[in-house]
């Protein structure tokens, strides 16, 4: 019997406002624990939430960008359960009345591209972070930092779609390019301002009816998604396939061992009692706010990637490289615009670029070289000032140092010599006195046009024109 898995992703992203949604405690990620809460986070007796009117905002741009239906109205729920980082015992949710519904993203696997339904957009508040054995002599403490309580979250829950660990994997980078994209969130997923759980099953192929799901956590890297989603549909398979049942539950990914393990049982699962937040009216949301957000929408990625492909006529894949961040799609752009050389601009960004901005763990937005920089570059090149070798060096220098590539090229003496009169005098000596490779040359043994390159540029210290000494070289070897 053959088997396939269904899958169904809740994705949490966090919004990248300055204060958190109900209160003005910053949201900045890396502070000292517990220094970043006021009474309102931490739960104190008397207080009320305020709600942060950019994170609605965010949420209603996120919507809008994988055409969700914004709904004019939503409501704020208390999702009640007790863990030592909810310091109120429930969290600000929505659950009956989301503020987005039936979206819809375009996913490509394989170069086949497939519609995955998004179900509701809502918005939450997160919780705190529980730290084990951090800094204590007995690893058995636990220690809770509640900076992350409050900090405002949009869950994006699909439809059950996606039928292999490949598009989950696309369906979340899909997710996050675009959130990115649209600056409301850092897509971060290590500090977790950009996490996912799954939901898997598996069924017969052919069957309609849905198997026993498993819910998977503890997911930080888009690898560790697609290991624990293949490795927990092949655990469901054996198990149905050796007269096992599949039990619902939560698992969690073991990333060190590659395996899911069990965490909690169906039975042990949570009843969270949720109903409206008495402190919090409903959230109205009118059109002429939807108006105004959807004209703050930029030009998000898969479109973005079309347009490079058909208007500079770069292949699918640089397209792709390209457009991974608005930043480095910008920063391509500006560059063709001051050389009209796409493919070219693209190289060197894909190479030399992303290269040193990679090896310094560097954004492109706090590159020392810009886009004018290297269309300077590439204008040397093309106008035989410098060889492509001597680009490189160059470029690199222009990192390093943020000086412009002619101070570079004039303090070092790296100008091309692509004078043909002057050439013509160096090659001519050369082939004068090597007699016997010039004789192996008319004797068929075209290799050696090597050796006198190489003579030519030993000569020149490197700053001979390639192309034209190959040039004069077949003109006076030939005669």
């Amino acid at each position: 019997m053959k088997f396939e898995p269904v899958i169904g992703l809740e994705v949490h992203a966090q919004l990248l406002t300055d204060s958190k949604l109900f209160c003005g405690c910053s949201t900045k990620f890396g502070a000292e624990p517990n220094t970043q809460v006021d009474p309102i986070c931490l739960g104190m007796p008397g207080v009320l939430p305020v709600l942060n009117r950019k994170a609605v905002e965010f949420a209603i741009k996120m919507a809008l960008a994988v055409e969700c239906e914004v709904k004019h109205k939503s409501v704020f729920a208390r999702k009640n359960y007790f863990y030592p980082d909810l310091p109120k015992g429930y969290q600000i949710s929505q659950y009956t009345e989301p503020v987005a519904e039936k979206g819809r993203l375009e996913i490509e696997v394989d170069g086949a591209k497939k519609i995955i339904g998004i179900t509701r957009i809502h918005m939450e508040e997160d919780a705190g972070k529980l730290l084990h054995g951090e800094g204590a002599q007995d690893a058995a403490f636990s220690f809770v930092d509640l900076n992350r309580t409050g900090v405002p979250l949009i869950e994006i829950v699909s439809e059950p779609d996606i039928r292999s660990a490949d598009e989950a994997q696309a369906y979340l980078k899909a997710l996050r390019d675009i959130l990115v994209y649209l600056g409301i969130c850092s897509g971060n997923m290590e500090e977790g301002s950009f996490r996912c759980d799954a939901n898997i099953s598996v069924r017969p192929v052919g069957t309609e009816k849905f198997g026993t799901r498993a819910e998977l956590k503890n997911m930080n890297s888009f690898k560790f998604v697609k290991e624990a989603i293949d490795y927990e549909i092949q655990r469901q398979v054996d198990l149905i396939e050796s007269g096992g049942k599949v039990i619902q539950e939560t698992r969690l990914f073991d990333s060190a061992k590659g395996i899911t393990a069990s965490m909690r049982s169906k039975e042990e699962a949570h009843d969270y009692r949720y109903f409206p937040d008495p402190d919090l009216l409903p959230l109205m949301v009118t059109d002429e706010l939807i108006n105004e957000v959807r004209s703050t929408l930029p030009e998000l990625p898969r479109a973005r990637r079309e347009r490079f492909v058909s208007e500079y006529g770069i292949p699918a894949y640089d397209a792709g490289v390209l457009t991974a961040s608005r930043d480095l799609a910008e920063y391509y752009e500006q560059a063709v615009k001051e050389t009209g050389e796409p493919k070219l601009s693209s190289n060197w960004i894909m190479g030399e670029l992303l290269r040193l901005l990679n090896e310094d763990n560097r954004d492109v937005k706090d590159c020392p070289i810009s886009p004018n920089g290297l269309a300077d570059i590439i204008k040397m090149v093309k106008g035989g000032q410098i060889s492509g070798k001597m680009a490189k060096e160059v470029f690199e220098e222009m990192y390093k140092t943020g000086k412009t590539a002619s101070d570079i090229v004039k303090a070092k003496g790296l100008t091309q010599i692509s004078d043909e009169g002057e050439l013509a005098k160096i090659v001519e000596e050369i082939v004068k006195n090597n007699p016997d490779n010039v004789a192996k040359f008319k004797a068929g043994k075209t290799t050696v046009l090597g050796f006198f390159v190489g003579e030519i540029m030993k000569a020149t210290k490197g700053k001979a024109n390639p192309q034209v000494i190959n040039k004069l070289l077949k003109e006076k070897l030939e005669q």
